[in-house]
């Protein structure tokens, strides 16, 4: 007996690859499996909304419940695949199930980067990658708690400007010389450090971690290498998330920090196909493999499997994106920063809303970070696509930059 598709991995990338499926006319059998208690559901909320106490389980969901069985998907939750046979084409669960597939679909997510810390085994400390880790941190927040955020990211701080409309102190330690080091520009950087500490949050750079340890009571304490201690009442860890790629490794697949895949998300095996956070592609515009945690790249990749699979047109490949919300302000960024591209600053960042645009020895656009300026963000996906040349008129908010598009 055959099996159809299976998709180990029940997040935005593998719910939505199961729905493309269908809409793209897959008439055999979908089973979708899940390691946690939920049908896919959205989590850049969870940092956000769902602290805030803004957003109910049935806003997160990406579909309603009757979905699945209406849709004839096997959607199994609290299940754990726990190896994958590729000779005989079946994936083991816990328990000794072996499940046949014709075509698998790893959408297994990324994990967080352990915290290598003296101390972190044995001091209680919050992690915010799934719906359980965002309800226990929801129920610890509490108005005037202490918080040390370990992790100047943008979940991170996603948290902290969380925690400060609940009324908690927050304190953000970040051992790079600036905020956002690895994922933002100096000016993006400069902006929103002066926007959380305008807020009351404490900010550390260059902090180095020698130590955690527990006070009275329910404390916890980070040391710093330069010997200052600082007490806490809760302790988030967000350093950065892992490709969760143990399974396709240990399977023999090609895996490079994430597993390899083609443009359409086909891994080394032509029968197994890898989408969303756990995987490594190149992307039209950029040189090397990328592995891009964010649901626009989750998304474009179920249509490209679930295309892939049924013979449906592919999807024209998008140029990456994403997205932050902070207090007020919404960041939108278009495209990859690249090291070797200078910076234009589009408008003041004293006014709250500006972009940086990111320009190649070519005068073209690679990468566009756009502080509430929508327009900008929608135009700067075009320009990097199309790869139409700039010049430095465009630091000049006024200037449209439909002028280039037209060009």
């Amino acid at each position: 007996m055959m099996g159809g598709v299976v998709i180990i991995g029940a997040g935005h990338a593998g719910g939505a690859a199961a729905g493309f499926l269908r809409q793209y006319g897959h008439a055999g059998q979908i089973t979708l499996i899940g390691a946690e208690p939920y049908l896919p559901y959205q989590r850049p909320p969870l940092s956000k909304a769902w602290l805030k106490g803004e957003a109910s389980l049935d806003d997160l969901y990406l579909r309603g419940d009757t979905f699945y069985a209406d849709q004839t998907i096997d959607a199994r939750v609290n299940t754990h695949a726990v190896a994958i046979d590729r000779d005989s084409q079946t994936v083991m669960l816990a328990g000794g199930v072996a499940l046949p597939y014709d075509q698998l679909i790893l959408a297994t997510g990324s994990k967080a980067r352990p915290f290598p810390v003296p101390g972190a085994e044995r001091v209680p400390h919050h992690l915010l990658r799934t719906l359980d880790d965002a309800e226990a941190l929801k129920n610890a927040l509490r108005p005037g708690h202490r918080i040390g955020l370990i992790g100047a990211g943008y979940v991170g701080l996603e948290v902290a400007a969380s925690a400060r409309h609940l009324g908690c102190e927050v304190t953000v330690f970040e051992r790079e010389s600036r905020i956002l080091a690895r994922v933002a520009s100096q000016a993006l950087s400069a902006f929103f450090t002066e926007m959380h500490m305008g807020r009351g949050v404490g900010i550390f750079t260059e902090a180095r971690i020698a130590e955690l340890s527990l006070g009275d009571g329910d404390q916890k304490i980070v040391h710093l290498e330069d010997g200052r201690p600082h007490t806490f009442d809760l302790l988030l860890v967000g350093i950065g998330a892992l490709a969760n790629d143990d399974l396709a490794q240990v399977a023999g697949l090609a895996c490079a920090n994430g597993i390899v895949v083609d443009e359409q998300a086909r891994t080394s095996d032509a029968n197994i196909f890898a989408i969303g956070d756990v995987t490594s592609r190149t992307l039209p515009h950029y040189d090397g493999r990328f592995r891009l945690e964010s649901v626009p790249n989750a998304l474009e990749q179920a249509k490209q499997a679930a295309a892939a699979i049924t013979g449906f047109k592919p999807p024209v490949v998008e140029t990456p994106w994403f997205w932050s919300d902070q207090y007020e302000f919404k960041l939108q960024i278009a495209g990859l920063l690249r090291p070797d591209c200078r910076a234009v600053v589009r408008g003041d960042p004293a006014s709250g809303a500006f972009s940086v645009f990111h320009l190649d020895s070519g005068n073209r656009l690679k990468t566009a970070e756009c502080v509430s300026r929508p327009a900008d963000f929608m135009a700067a996906k075009q320009l990097i696509a199309k790869e139409i040349v700039l010049d430095d008129a465009v630091a000049d908010p006024e200037v449209s930059l439909k002028t280039y598009l037209q060009r």
